[in-house]
């Protein structure tokens, strides 16, 4: 630079001009825009000084410099692509590339078209789209285009036309995101939220009617039209019970299908009523083979949805016992304090990062023994959520987890 400077104004007599980095005294660079002439005797022609002009660009140069690295850092996570007023492309970035497929010399030059069905590019639609981007007004949008390979990639995109100073549109720049994957899982969800609500339908109504309507007739029936005598004679009485305990067991599952299958509905809510929390748990999970291996202390009351809440609960107790290498497995319910429920095992233990993993993954610990994931521990904290109530997991010192629900 130093050569450059020397070379023009003293041997070419000339004005050196460049924007010049210097340091200042605090150690910060700072930028001038720099003219330097040198002065010569007009007689002896020896040099007698030099003149230099400088002008402070070290604001404009920082913004160039801001909005450099923020290009950059738009290039690296977003597809970006220029159009001329024309639509043809001037300018695609590796990702856009990758995106879309092509190389950068098959997409150099080429109409936007080649991205579009060529139904869409003959319509009055994609001419009007063309029009509000000349007309200087953006476009934002998810937006469905044609890769290479002829397959379909959905973008989240932003059109937005450049104007110069005299406030004329030059080009039009795309900043885009493949949002492919989550458009494919959202109809994906859609698709099975059609089955589910389907499949509602049919629980909440045609099997209705033979739960609660035409196997209780039947039992019934049966029963009025067998005597004590033919009861014992045939030894039916075991039959008769299994029967009705089956019954009545169904009946329960049914409820609860019956209060999930509510809230698939729109804007579902609970319905809730006030329960002794140790009666409706006691009585839930009566008929279970584990019954003998719960402890319910004297609960509180609180306004629940009664099938749903033992559910939840109940799947702590189930996991509180199959994850557990005690001989004597146990799980105990009782209050920590008056609007706390607290539910104890003498299992393995999780910790509260544990515990979120396995219920909203569906996660198995490394090497699990069991055949088990976390889905049922996710719905139990949907459940309690639904209910307005806290939960949090707590790994014992000893031995164990405890389960804290905040009722209020």
């Amino acid at each position: 630079m130093w050569k450059d400077m020397y070379k023009t104004v003293i041997k070419d007599k000339g004005i050196w001009n460049q924007v010049v980095t210097n340091r200042s005294k605090n150690g910060q660079l700072y930028y001038v825009d720099t003219y330097v002439k040198a002065d010569f005797d007009p007689i002896s022609g020896a040099l007698t000084e030099y003149t230099s002009i400088r002008q402070d660009l070290t604001e404009l140069k920082r913004k160039e410099l801001e909005i450099r690295n923020r290009m950059n850092a738009i290039n690296k996570s977003n597809a970006v692509v220029e159009f001329d007023m024309d639509g043809n492309i001037m300018y695609a970035n590796d990702q856009f590339c990758e995106t879309m497929g092509y190389t950068h010399e098959e997409l150099q030059g080429k109409h936007h078209q080649m991205f579009v069905t060529t139904t869409y590019a003959e319509s009055l639609e994609y001419m009007d789209f063309w029009n509000t981007l000349r007309g200087g007004r953006h476009i934002s949008s998810e937006l469905e285009r044609i890769k290479k390979d002829g397959s379909i990639v959905w973008l989240q995109a932003t059109y937005t036309p450049i104007i110069n100073n005299e406030g004329l549109v030059k080009r039009i720049i795309k900043i885009a995101v493949d949002i492919t994957d989550r458009i494919k899982q959202s109809g994906e969800i859609q698709k099975k939220n059609t089955y589910l609500e389907h499949a509602a339908k049919i629980l909440r109504h045609d099997m209705h009617s033979g739960i609660n309507v035409y196997i209780p007739r039947g039992i019934k029936s049966l029963k009025l039209r067998l005597s004590p005598e033919a009861i014992e004679n045939f030894r039916l009485d075991p039959a008769l019970r299994m029967l009705q305990e089956g019954l009545s067991h169904a009946q329960k599952v049914y409820k609860g299908i019956f209060e999930f299958t509510n809230l698939v509905k729109p804007d579902a809510k609970l319905k809730l009523t006030e329960h002794n929390l140790g009666e409706i748990l006691r009585e839930f999970i009566s008929t279970t083979a584990y019954k003998d291996q719960i402890i319910i202390e004297n609960l509180t009351s609180a306004m629940v949805s009664e099938q749903l809440f033992c559910t939840a609960v109940d799947n702590l107790f189930r996991n509180g016992l199959k994850y557990n290498d005690s001989t004597n497995k146990w799980v105990k319910v009782r209050m920590g304090d008056p609007d706390t429920l607290l539910v104890e095992d003498n299992g393995r233990g999780i910790t509260q990062e544990e515990f979120i993993n396995f219920s909203s993954k569906n996660l198995r610990r490394e090497n699990q023994k069991e055949s088990g994931s976390g889905l049922g521990l996710g719905i139990c904290v949907a459940i309690l959520k639904e209910h307005n109530f806290q939960i949090y997991c707590r790994k014992n010192e000893t031995v164990g987890t405890t389960i804290s629900i905040k009722l209020k």
